[in-house]
């Protein structure tokens, strides 16, 4: 109950009725921050939870797309009793690609539940100029790497997001692209005929590039002790509105060529019963249609 009563105070105070100093006071201002400039250094942070098949489109967009301006480090917090993403991070460990360096975060089930804590924990010890955090279903294609290089020389801001993303439809689990996923590890490409441009207004969850010296100063809402808590289910993302309200930013975006993401129906990250399971299935169909109107899509 006590948790519940803390998440609607922190839903309540960043929609901005409450001063984000308070909670976050050692944010880094504009002149403190690094403009670095040339070959830059990128953090993806990621995390898996029964997403293998989805998974293995993001790590194979680095394969097959490798960056050439700067140099990524992958990160993933995945848990060893995810034995299918277990697998899947330790073949394409074993793949060399120019640029990229695998970076794979094993943690307790109910420390993966929490997004916000490996967000955290990865924001805290990065090394890198700039830190994306992300989803599994995010896929960096063609120039796009070597493209956010070019956009990132010189810049002081706290969070940037890139203004569209190309996204697919809500995919049921027997759909092609999610049945080849799921097959053995292997690098595999996509057909982007069926993807759709999405714009973006803000530096949602899966969207959310912040500067390095905000992360090693600030983590990612480390301060809310409520987000640094396991959880013996997966705990809807409040954090990512959160950690903007921190940073006292929505993000500034930027033009990014080659984002693009894998929508689904499915949550295999969620349990209960069947019933539940079909509501939050409608559910997730609604909202996502309700969006799309909202926002409008062009081909």
């Amino acid at each position: 109950m006590w948790d519940q009563v803390t998440l609607a105070f922190f839903r309540f105070a960043a929609g901005g009725w409450i001063p984000a100093r308070w909670f976050e006071p050692g944010l880094p201002a504009e002149t403190e921050r690094a403009a670095r400039t040339g070959h830059l250094k990128l953090e993806v942070v990621s995390h898996c939870w029964n997403y293998g098949h989805f998974l293995v489109y993001q790590l194979s967009s680095l394969v097959l797309f490798p960056p050439k301006k700067l140099d990524v480090t992958m990160t993933v917090f995945y848990s060893p009793e995810d034995e299918k993403t277990s697998e899947l991070l330790v073949w394409f460990g074993r793949q060399s690609v120019p640029g990229v360096t695998w970076n794979w975060q094993p943690v307790r089930k109910q420390e993966l539940f929490r997004r916000g804590i490996g967000r955290n924990r990865a924001a805290l010890a990065t090394r890198a100029d700039w830190v994306w955090f992300t989803d599994c279903d995010l896929m960096f294609r063609e120039n796009c790497l070597d493209t956010l290089a070019e956009v990132l020389q010189g810049r002081r801001d706290a969070l940037l997001f890139p203004e569209e993303e190309r996204t697919t439809d809500l995919l049921a689990e027997d759909n092609p692209m999610l049945r080849a996923g799921a097959s053995e590890p292997q690098v595999l490409d996509i057909d982007t005929t069926t993807f759709t441009t999405r714009k973006i207004a803000k530096a949602t969850g899966p969207l959310q590039i912040a500067h390095g010296d905000v992360c090693r100063a600030v983590g990612y809402c480390r301060n809310i002790a409520l987000y640094q808590k396991p959880v013996e289910s997966f705990a809807k993302c409040h954090e990512d509105r959160a950690f903007r309200w921190l940073l006292r930013s929505q993000g500034q975006p930027i033009e990014v060529p080659g984002v693009y993401r894998i929508r689904h129906i499915a949550k295999g990250r969620y349990t209960g019963s069947e019933t539940r399971s079909k509501f939050r299935t409608w559910l997730r169909v609604w909202q996502s249609r309700w969006r799309d109107w909202r926002q409008g899509r062009s081909s």
